[in-house]
């Protein structure tokens, strides 16, 4: 080899080794953009949902409201591929307003998006599993989780069969419920015996109805919590008098000392003697929640549990799709949910 061209390719491997020396810059970290289509929020409730559309507007995320009670689709082609993401907030307890209609509705239109290719938070599964206290029932007993001993009837004739060899005091629960809409607790087998020669048991909906043990809180309240993209986001303990089997967080308008939450409740106004507190359950349950999650296919969602004050057993008992956060979360938990999951939904709808 000639010594120039020996000399120029050494000259240019020098090079190259000194630009391979240098540190390399950093590229900046990709910042957050806005879907390029609009969301949809999917709902029925006039009013639960304000916070999430007010951090939407916050935001000047581009949305679209549906409302579910006067929703039709189109079976043309492409027709629902002008939203990047639909998020489900579809409520159970619909028929309590005179929606029962949209429910059944939903779980067409939720099968048919997701046929379509459209990207659906809490989608036909979920919102099965939602509008189904035996399905979430049954899931816990597949998972092997604790749940209240409980058995699932089709007529309020069987109730008393039913509620043979469970503990009273039980309840009787419609099996699409919402709000703890048509619980109602008995005290012993005669007083369920009277209610059903009386016809006084009335299942709800789809005629199917849940006979359960019911549990005294050790401590007054419940524990729910919440997850986001399958992940533990929050929890918090929620004190009732016992009188009433609604335990909405949105409806608890007072913290745990008393104090009235300054954002006001946004369901039926407030609910006497509920009381909220934030709180972090152990990890063993924070993992039974997020697997729960994961099988019943619930992005969004709510679980509440309780510990048996009789023996200090803890029961979950109840699945949550259309999950309500908190009223003012940076006071109770610390943050506001409300923005991390429309931290979420950019995201998924990118």
């Amino acid at each position: 080899m000639p010594r120039s061209a020996a000399r120029t390719r050494k000259a240019a491997t020098d090079a190259r080794r000194k630009v391979a020396s240098k540190p390399r810059k950093q590229a900046p970290p990709a910042r957050a953009t806005k879907p390029s289509r609009p969301m949809a929020i999917y709902h029925e409730h006039p009013r639960w949902f304000l916070p999430v559309f007010a951090e939407l507007d916050r935001r000047s995320i581009p949305y679209v409201r549906l409302d579910a009670a006067h929703h039709h689709f189109d079976l043309a082609p492409n027709g629902d591929q002008q939203y990047g993401l639909i998020f489900n907030r579809m409520s159970p307890s619909a028929w309590t307003r005179g929606n029962a209609h949209a429910i059944f509705y939903t779980l067409s239109y939720l099968a048919h998006l997701e046929r379509s290719g459209v990207r659906v938070v809490n989608g036909s599964h979920a919102f099965r599993v939602e509008t189904s206290k035996a399905l979430q029932l049954s899931l816990l007993h597949s998972l092997g989780l604790p749940h209240p001993r409980s058995a699932v009837i089709n007529h309020p004739s069987q109730a008393v069969a039913a509620a043979h060899g469970l503990r009273f005091p039980i309840v009787v629960k419609p099996n699409i419920g919402g709000s703890g809409v048509g619980i109602v607790r008995f005290d012993s087998i005669e007083q369920l015996e009277s209610a059903v020669r009386n016809d006084a048991i009335q299942l709800g909906l789809d005629s199917t109805g849940i006979v359960q043990e019911f549990i005294p809180a050790r401590g007054g309240h419940i524990t729910r919590v919440e997850t986001l993209g399958y992940k533990y986001l929050y929890g918090i303990k929620v004190f009732t008098s016992g009188e009433t089997f609604d335990l909405c967080p949105m409806d608890i308008c007072k913290t745990s000392d008393g104090a009235e939450i300054k954002t006001a409740c946004v369901v039926e106004g407030a609910k006497t003697g509920l009381r909220v507190e934030g709180y972090r359950p152990p990890p063993k349950v924070i993992a039974a929640v997020e697997r729960i999650f994961r099988e019943a296919q619930i992005e969004v969602g709510g679980l509440e549990y309780i510990i048996d004050d009789r023996d200090g057993q803890l029961y979950y008992y109840d699945v949550n799709a259309l999950s309500n956060f908190v009223s003012d979360g940076p006071r109770i938990v610390g943050f506001d949910p409300f923005a991390r999951l429309v931290d979420y939904l950019v995201k998924e709808a990118r």
